[in-house]
């Protein structure tokens, strides 16, 4: 295994499992044909964590004896994706994948006790997870069109042809044959039939352009519950997407369970992609240890792509996330200001609030005198101070958000308070009876003028290079930032909108507030002297 901290394997995992691909599968194409399939590092990693299995876990646990439930890796277009997935459809359909108990050292896993004869034996090191192959398997490769399945189906058809599996494995057209009556389906937005049926392994590709509108979200879910309901587990694998498009990808993205798997190799949000110097270096890095690869074609392939859709070209190529057109700010320039430290209590800020009920988010940023802005944790656990009403049961908490506003009054000494108050005008006018009318101020976002102003602000002190801004790096401001797109207004002024309904930009509004409270206070000269203990309330 590679020793590079990104790499560092400190954790059970079925090594017979990754082994096992490596004995059994080849290369299924190009001039090193029928060679060994030899994993790069970045497809041994998430081979390993896929596999990596709870230490507690107990003989007889399907699902549950690994740390992860479902996997995903977003890597660029000819990283070796599809050899590598087919890698691991082989596996799943007649290799070592179900946990088998912990080895006293010295079992052996002997290929043919499994029905095959290649005579390949794995021989346990002690306290390692062993492994079985599943009984009857049954697996199911997906994709949105046939042409894209091809991706994952043409390798594994060459892989079982060409190779030691063809005496486990009978290749068809749309389905493979496999011991005791197992198979792995093709399934396409066109075969919809076999959705709904019980599943050991789905292996989803593409997932970046799975969406509400051609249906592949329901394809997904009703994927995954058919695979929960069997034991099994799914993988995906995409490109970067389009976040307007609100992706299956972005989803599993954004999600906060802790169960899934996630590997998505960004380049540092410093460089330019429409730079080509740095599009070199973006490329080197998104592209490490895909030894196939020959950069010089990577790079003519994304300048002429680059010339319609550099947005495109940057998802396909560069591995990132990217709007198109009308995005408010781009998001790597966001993150290139990213610089987390720790704000002691009793440091002067300002605050931004923008609160919400059953749909959209509620927020709060604050900002110090340097422009340092952060997200601040409440509560005995330290929740950050952002919530989402669908991990509340639907409805923001709004004793929760009360109390941590008392907390933050208490913790820091806040020179003014910005809140949108729609849907919280009682919550607010509480809050400035408690801490000081001339503290605590209502600012309507709904108002062109002003929201314009206070956008062209943080945008300004984010773009410009002699800035101080940083901030904190909060993951779902830093998406928030990304979902904000502008809707014009008259006077060639913008207020900012969301790309759909499900993307939401509540904390990039509080972030854009929380600034505009920071100018304010800057150009009254409101921040305390150095050295002053006491804030004096203003009332």
């Amino acid at each position: 295994m590679a020793t590079e901290p990104e790499f560092v394997v400190d954790f059970p995992t079925l090594w017979v499992t990754c082994d096992w691909i490596e004995q059994h599968c080849i290369v299924p194409d190009g001039f090193r044909k029928g060679e060994p399939f030899e994993m790069y590092d970045w497809q041994l990693w998430c081979s390993a964590n896929h596999y990596r299995v709870k230490p507690a876990a107990r003989v007889g646990q399907l699902a549950t004896a690994f740390h992860y439930r479902r996997s995903q890796a977003v890597a660029p277009q000819k990283t070796g994706k599809g050899p590598w997935t087919a890698a691991i459809c082989a596996a799943e359909a007649v290799g070592p994948v179900v946990f088998a108990g912990w080895a006293a050292g010295g079992e052996r896993y002997d290929c043919r006790d499994h029905g095959c004869g290649c005579g390949w034996v794995y021989v346990y090191e002690p306290g390692e997870p062993m492994a079985i192959p599943w009984p009857t398997p049954l697996i199911q490769l997906t994709a949105f069109s046939v042409e894209q399945t091809d991706n994952v189906y043409r390798p594994l058809q060459s892989m079982i042809r060409n190779g030691p599996l063809g005496e486990l494995m009978k290749v068809g057209e749309e389905f493979i044959r496999l011991p005791n009556d197992g198979r792995i389906d093709v399934v396409t937005s066109s075969a919809m039939s076999r959705l709904g049926n019980p599943v050991t392994f789905v292996m989803q590709d593409e997932t970046g352009i799975w969406t509400v509108t051609n249906k592949m979200d329901r394809v997904a879910t009703t994927q995954r519950r058919g695979a929960a309901g069997m034991g099994g587990r799914t993988m995906e694998t995409t490109n970067a997407w389009d976040p307007a498009e609100d992706s299956v990808a972005q989803r599993t993205s954004e999600s906060s369970r802790p169960d899934i798997f996630r590997f998505h190799r960004l380049p540092p949000a410093s460089l330019s992609y429409k730079n080509k110097a740095e599009r070199r270096k973006i490329h080197r890095h998104v592209y490490a240890g895909s030894r196939h690869v020959d950069l010089d074609a990577i790079e003519a392939e994304a300048a002429e792509l680059l010339e319609k859709d550099p947005a495109q070209a940057e998802r396909f190529f560069g591995n990132r996330i990217v709007y198109g057109a009308g995005a408010w700010l781009e998001g790597d320039r966001w993150d290139a200001r990213a610089d987390p430290r720790v704000v002691p209590d009793g440091t002067a800020v300002v605050a931004g609030f923008d609160g919400s009920d059953v749909d959209d988010w509620t927020a709060i940023r604050l900002e110090t005198e340097d422009g340092y802005q952060f997200t601040p944790t409440y509560g005995p656990d330290r929740r950050p101070t952002i919530w989402n009403p669908a991990e509340w049961s639907g409805q923001v908490p709004r004793l929760e958000v009360d109390a941590a506003v008392d907390e933050i009054f208490t913790r820091f000494r806040v020179i003014r308070w910005y809140g949108d108050p729609p849907g919280w005008e009682t919550e607010h006018d509480q809050w400035a009876a408690r801490h000081g009318e001339k503290r605590v101020i209502r600012f309507e976002t709904y108002r062109p003028v002003q929201m314009h102003a206070a956008a062209e602000r943080l945008f300004t002190d984010v773009m410009k290079a002699e800035s101080t801004f940083t901030q904190d790096g909060c993951p779902i401001t830093a998406t928030h930032v990304r979902n904000a797109r502008k809707v014009a207004r008259p006077s060639q002024r913008y207020v900012l909108g969301k790309p759909s309904q499900q993307q939401k930009i509540d904390a990039c509004v509080t972030s854009i507030i929380c600034h505009e409270a920071a100018g304010d206070v800057t150009a009254a000269k409101l921040w305390p002297s150095k050295g002053r203990r006491k804030l004096v309330v203003m009332r």
